[in-house]
């Protein structure tokens, strides 16, 4: 199996696992909301259902980031994964505003918990799915390096604090008499899932505006492509993500009075070292006789 069949069956998998265990906590936390009256649960049950709803753009933008180029679209659909990072952006950043809302209502009219304990085992339940799905979510990006995927797992890492945060609320609300809690926790919980679509949003901006590659990266290619023998220098060296895919451009060197066939090879014996490092990558190169002034301003050696 070729590593983008494997990334295309990895990435629909953790995708339909993202629906299903939001689907699965809509339920849970619905019930637990209309027992206990937390507006700690409230909190968390609509940030899952935008959850459900983040994950359900996420199924779609990854289906047709996978799709393959065609005439229209050369260089793929890879951004469709970024594209749907802006719009889990704003679902979530949406969540955290309508829970400091209602959180601000509940400080100004504090009202009593009931059925705690009924919220606390739903939270514990919420709190083992979300963390088996974040495993599964991490295993997927180490090996595919999914902005989609990452960005999912991203609010629902932020699940997991705003669950250990919704017990210490009921548990304060309800046993200790803290009304306070439950909706300064609300507060709390919302500024992490506010900072979470922050996050989001800048990794998906920079793969929408084709931000280059970190120095470090860049320096291990070049230090790649200058390992050649037959490589005299290199320059204009461009790099750009668009979804897991990484695109790589720069100019060799040779030696000029070489033939055009001897070029040719050397040219595809340094992308194919390039391609092995970065395996989910197109490389491109331009052949120049060394020596010869180029103007290139936009390099950064």
């Amino acid at each position: 199996m070729d590593t983008q069949t494997s990334d295309a069956k990895l990435m629909h998998r953790a995708t339909n696992a993202a629906v299903a265990v939001a689907l699965t906590l809509i339920t849970l936390k619905s019930i637990a909301f209309m027992l206990t009256g937390s507006v700690a649960m409230m909190a968390t049950l609509f940030d899952s259902v935008l959850d459900m709803a983040a994950s359900v753009l996420n199924l779609l933008a990854v289906r047709a980031a996978l799709a393959p180029a065609d005439y229209d679209h050369r260089f793929g659909h890879g951004k469709a994964e970024a594209i749907a990072g802006v719009g889990q952006a704003l679902i979530i950043f949406a969540s955290a505003v309508y829970i400091v809302y209602e959180s601000i209502g509940r400080l100004m009219d504090p009202q009593p918990i009931t059925s705690s304990s009924i919220g606390i085992a739903v939270t514990v339940v919420a709190i083992i799915l979300t963390l088996a799905l974040v495993s599964y979510q991490n295993k997927v990006v180490k090996q595919t390096n999914s902005l989609a995927i990452a960005a999912d797992s991203i609010h629902y890492k932020g699940d997991l604090l705003m669950n250990l945060s919704v017990i210490v609320a009921l548990v304060l609300s309800s046993v200790l008499g803290l009304v306070w809690a439950d909706p300064v926790f609300g507060i709390l919980i919302a500024a992490f899932i506010a900072r979470s679509a922050w996050m989001i949003s800048v990794q998906a901006v920079r793969q929408l505006m084709d931000q280059e590659l970190p120095e470090l990266e860049r320096e291990k290619i070049r230090g790649l492509i200058l390992a050649d023998p037959d490589v005299k220098d290199m320059h204009d060296l461009r790099t750009r993500m668009s979804g897991n895919k990484l695109f790589i451009q720069f100019h060799l060197e040779l030696d000029g009075k070489m033939s055009l066939t001897r070029a040719h090879e050397i040219a595809d014996r340094v992308e194919n070292l390039v391609r092995q490092a970065y395996p989910r990558s197109e490389v491109l190169s331009h052949q120049d006789p060394a020596g010869v002034e180029e103007i290139t301003p936009f390099e950064r050696s």
